[in-house]
C-alpha cells in the first residue's frame, strides 16, 4: 500500500539535523568533540548541520553519541493496528 505525506524528505533530514545540533550544543560539545567521540570527520558533521546531507552509517554514529540508538531501533517495530495512521482520504472519511 502506498504510503501518502504531507512532509518532505529534505525537511525531515534537515530537521535531523536540527535535532543533532541542539543536542551537540545542549551537551556543550564543538563540532571537533563531537568528532573525536563519534569517530565523523569534523568537516562531515559541518555539512550535515548545514544541508542535512550525511551517510546512514555517520547519522548512526552522531546519533548515538548525542542520544540513544535505541530510540532509532523502535521506529523499525511494526506499529499495532489500532494506533496505524490513515493512509488515504477514504481512511479518514470511513472512521
Amino acid at each position: 500500500m502506498t504510503r501518502y505525506s504531507l512532509v518532505s524528505t529534505s525537511e525531515v533530514q534537515q530537521n535531523l539535523a536540527d535535532y543533532l545540533r541542539a543536542c551537540r550544543k545542549a551537551g556543550k560539545l564543538s563540532r571537533t568533540a563531537l568528532a573525536e567521540r563519534s569517530t565523523v570527520p569534523e568537516s562531515t558533521i559541518k555539512k550535515f548541520e548545514t544541508t542535512g546531507q550525511i551517510s546512514l552509517r555517520q547519522f548512526l554514529l552522531l546519533w548515538q553519541s548525542l542520544d540513544d540508538l535505541a530510540r532509532l531501533q523502535a521506529l523499525t517495530e511494526p506499529e499495532s493496528p489500532t494506533e496505524r495512521l490513515p493512509t488515504s482520504i477514504d481512511e479518514v472519511l470511513s472512521s
